[in-house]
């Protein structure tokens, strides 16, 4: 360990190996530090922040500062950030409340500069958030997702694994896997095929996408009756299944 005599490190942290803690950073005593991370200058952890291995926590970062909810009455929770996942300057990531009791931030996660993730959020694995992302409370934002700096998503909306969401974007409803979504209103428009590409998707895999989305969103039929129509064929690959499953569950409709 490498903790700067001008660090305020709780002597009751649990601090992993090769963890190091730069000058003027604050760490309370219910603080766990996963092995070869590094904490920069006036980053705060508070009570309830559990920091996996190989993160980067930047400067100005404040992690597990009790929810900006006027409900939360002091009870136990925490904010989990999971491993390899950096955490940039002056973003925020507050912790649970008794809902859930935790907000959680996966594996391989970029939380870019000034991003906020509000009270009982779950963000998955190899996720980008640019900066200046706002993240309501109960936000659920799946793997593999890239949001666009300075997009808004409303509380409890869902987004799921491969979409993407554009700059600016303000998010009121449930965006579909493998879909790209922009604007404010925002607006559908179509399959993300570059980065369904580039995670290693097949073409034919992208063109069963595009051709469910199409028949989802401009056959003019609603939604039921679309999914309906295309769960008559004999195959629907995993993916698309996978879509599906994500509309039949979406609490607040979702983007078309």
């Amino acid at each position: 360990m490498a903790i700067h005599s001008h660090a305020l490190v709780s002597p009751n942290a649990r601090i992993g190996v090769n963890v190091v803690i730069h000058p003027f950073a604050v760490v309370e005593e219910d603080v766990v530090i996963g092995d070869d991370t590094v904490i920069h200058s006036h980053a705060v952890l508070y009570n309830g922040a559990r920091i996996g291995r190989h993160c980067r926590i930047f400067p100005g970062a404040v992690i597990s500062a009790v929810p900006q909810d006027l409900k939360f009455d002091n009870e136990y929770s925490t904010a989990e950030i999971g491993d390899r996942t950096t955490i940039r300057e002056c973003a925020t990531v507050n912790r649970g409340t008794s809902a859930t009791g935790k907000t959680v931030i996966g594996n391989d996660v970029l939380f870019m500069a000034y991003c906020h993730a509000a009270h009982d959020c779950v963000i998955g694995n190899n996720v980008v958030v640019s900066n200046g992302v706002q993240l309501g409370g109960h936000v659920e934002i799946g793997d593999w997702v890239v949001l666009g700096g300075m997009s808004k998503i409303h509380q409890f909306c869902v987004v799921g694994n491969y979409a993407m969401v554009g700059a600016d974007s303000m998010i009121v409803k449930d965006v579909a896997p493998f879909t790209l979504t922009d604007g404010n209103p925002a607006k559908l428009y179509g399959v993300n095929k570059i980065g369904a590409k580039r995670r290693g998707f097949s073409p034919e895999t992208i063109a069963a996408l595009d051709e469910f989305y199409r028949i989802v969103s401009r056959s003019g039929m609603n939604v039921s009756d679309a999914l309906a129509f295309y769960k008559q064929r004999t195959e629907i690959l995993p993916e698309v299944q996978q879509c599906i499953d994500f509309i039949e569950r979406a609490k607040r409709g979702i983007y078309r």
